[in-house]
């Protein structure tokens, strides 16, 4: 590998017109519109060695630009090829770990080819109904051979593999953008060509979550249906070990850019007193906040309610899907004025779409309550403050989740909230992986015992209206423990440490679930919560109908009883019949073996005239086994006639 190109990000930031080599003047006035001003560090290392015949692995910090410093490489070059690309070949694919993430680097790079006019007259009238140059009526008319650049988004969801290659086949993009699977889908198709004279430029986007995704074998094949001679840029915010392999397979000689951040302060120090790198912008503040768990909520309800300006967009990362379904209705009651909105990858792909757009255009403040389906890549504007509830499983997400505000220069908030005692270990475990975290000092938050008992009470009193939350609430805390048991730092996040009790308080539950973490534990389930389980209802008429009748109905209690009974002695004697054939079927392997090898050795002491006598007694006795097989099957047939 090449040596690396480490620019400082202290570095004077130059003009994008002094790049070389030089931009179109198209995209210097879309980047003017867009605003960007200068090259960012990363920017101005990576465009014109990704413009070049350089293959780059680019690591640099959240919100340092990396998405235009791939789009506008891979745009110039179509676009400066001597003859068009032919229809329904490949010019160049960018590959994404999320729809989410994918989404976005397709919109970004709509927002430059609107300022490309041959490229603009193909976008789809939705696409651009923001310029002039898409007129579906009377399209602008070019001179044969006119160089243009047309995108398609892979994704899934509600589209099936055979409309993505429907719309491959009628508009013949030369971009694909999109997730592995749906990609290889793609490419595996016969009509989908690229080929050495075409391809350019393939791009992983956040390259070592893809690959921690479980996306290494889709990965291979999709290179495998690429040609070698090709362009090939890796971006992260972090590289991998995982992500070196892939480099050593995929890549030819690569130039490895990386782009840091010097820390500041005490935290920012090694062992010897030197300025560690950090993995996150200058403009972004992480800090932590040690307070019990019942504290939680209202110290971020103190946070949000203290901070000068107010947070306009806070994301706050809860651990599991099921947290963020349950904590979707206790937050409205507790955040008053602020609008939450849910996001989790179990949403349907139209339900996160819908609701990403929602937090986006917000113009009242909001709260984004998501997992890490929205840690990675996204660029949400304007987020002033980023809370973690529940740290992440995996470490290398935690400047990914914090790196969602103190984008592109602007300041930003992320506070880590810890449970006093081993979880403060966690402080020492980020500083020794250059991302060292700060105590949050300003404002000053204190949450009295009162406080956090007033609000475990409002969340009970928000469960305690319908049933329906109360299941939620169940579910989602179950999936809580699970995950902090799978934590990857488990030396610091360990199950026998939580105060069940306390965290139960937390949770605003009526009652601690039954799990098997509990088994052993000799507290009050109750939580001295005091429930009317039978008139405990829900709000949802037929729901709580078949609840009466399933609380009433003891005959069918007492038939679900044997029911399950029932199974279980099913499932024993399935499991004994197929151990009993299992070793029936092995005695009859043996029993055919030993007739063989007797067979064998009994043949090998006869002479030749014995062996031609011994065969013709055989085939007598298995032509007379035949005639009787034979009348038997008659007189059988002749007595069911009768």
């Amino acid at each position: 590998m090449a040596p690396q190109a480490k620019p400082e990000a202290s570095q004077r930031r130059r003009e994008w017109d002094a790049l070389t080599p030089a931009l179109s003047e198209w995209i210097l006035d879309a980047i003017s519109f867009m605003g960007f001003q200068k090259t960012t560090p990363v920017q101005e290392a990576a465009i014109p060695m990704f413009m070049g015949n350089k293959d780059v692995v680019v690591e640099a910090v959240t919100g340092s630009g990396k998405t235009l410093a791939f789009l506008i490489p891979i745009v110039e070059r179509l676009l400066r090829l001597d003859a068009p690309i032919k229809k329904h070949h490949v010019g160049a694919i960018i590959i994404s770990p999320t729809r989410e993430l994918a989404t976005q680097i397709h919109t970004v790079l709509l927002s430059l080819l609107k300022f490309h006019a041959p490229s603009a007259a193909l976008l789809k009238p939705e696409e651009d109904e923001d310029t002039d140059m898409n007129d579906a009526d009377s399209p602008p008319k070019f001179p044969p051979g006119t160089l243009k650049v047309l995108p398609q988004l892979l994704l899934g969801g509600n589209v099936t593999p055979a409309q993505d290659l429907s719309s491959f086949l009628r508009n013949s993009p030369n971009i694909l953008i999109g997730t592995p699977g749906r990609l290889l889908e793609l490419l595996s198709s016969p009509h989908v060509h690229c080929p050495q004279s075409s391809f350019d430029a393939l791009v992983l986007d956040e390259a070592d979550r893809l690959l921690d995704l479980g996306f290494k074998d889709d990965l291979q094949k999709i290179l495998s249906r690429l040609p070698k001679q090709r362009r090939t840029g890796l971006f992260s915010a972090s590289v991998s070990e995982a992500v070196d392999q892939l480099v050593r397979v995929g890549l030819r000689n690569p130039v490895r850019i990386a782009v840091k951040v010097k820390a500041r302060g005490a935290m920012g120090k090694d062992g010897e007193g030197n300025l560690m790198d950090k993995k996150t912008p200058a403009s972004l503040q992480m800090s932590y906040l040690i307070t019990q768990p019942s504290q939680k909520l209202p110290a971020v309800q103190k946070l949000l309610a203290t901070l000068q300006p107010t947070p306009q967009k806070t994301i706050i990362y809860l651990a599991t899907c099921y947290s963020v379904d349950y904590f979707q209705h206790i937050l409205p009651s507790i955040f008053s004025g602020q609008i939450i909105v849910p996001l989790h990858g179990k949403h349907p792909d139209k339900v996160r779409r819908r609701n990403f757009a929602r937090f986006i255009d917000s113009v009242s403040a909001a709260i984004l309550l998501t997992t890490d389906v929205a840690a990675r890549g996204l660029d949400i504007p304007s987020v002033d403050l980023v809370l973690q509830l529940d740290p992440p499983s995996d470490p290398k997400t935690f400047i990914h989740r914090c790196g969602r505000a103190g984008r592109a220069g602007r300041r930003g908030l992320a506070v880590t909230l810890l449970t006093p005692g081993r979880e403060e270990d966690y402080i020492e475990f980020l500083r020794v992986r250059q991302t060292p975290i700060i105590p949050l000092t300003h404002p000053f938050i204190s949450v009295s015992i009162s406080d956090a008992e007033a609000v475990s009470e409002k969340i009970r009193g928000v469960v305690r209206s319908d049933r329906i939350i109360y299941d939620k609430a169940q579910r989602g805390f179950v999936s809580w423990v699970r995950a902090y048991s799978k934590h990857a730092a488990s030396s610091i996040f360990r199950i026998a440490d939580l105060d069940w009790t306390e965290l139960g308080n937390s949770w605003g539950l009526l009652r601690l679930p039954s799990m098997p973490e509990l088994k052993k534990w000799d507290g009050d389930r109750s939580l001295g919560v005091k429930v009317d389980w039978d008139t405990y209802a829900y709000k949802d008429k037929l729901r709580e109908q078949q609840r009466l009748v399933e609380l009433n109905d003891d005959s069918k209690a007492d038939y679900l009883v044997k029911e399950k009974e029932r199974k279980r002695r099913a499932k024993d004697k399935l499991s004994a019949w197929s151990l009993k054939k299992e070793q029936q079927a092995l005695k009859e392997t043996r029993r055919e073996k030993k007739h063989a090898k007797r067979e064998h050795e009994r043949l090998e002491k006869m002479t030749e005239v014995e062996r031609i006598e011994d065969a013709r007694l055989k085939d007598l006795i298995k032509q007379v086994r035949t005639e009787v097989v034979a009348q038997e099957a008659e007189e059988e047939f002749e007595g069911f006639s009768d």
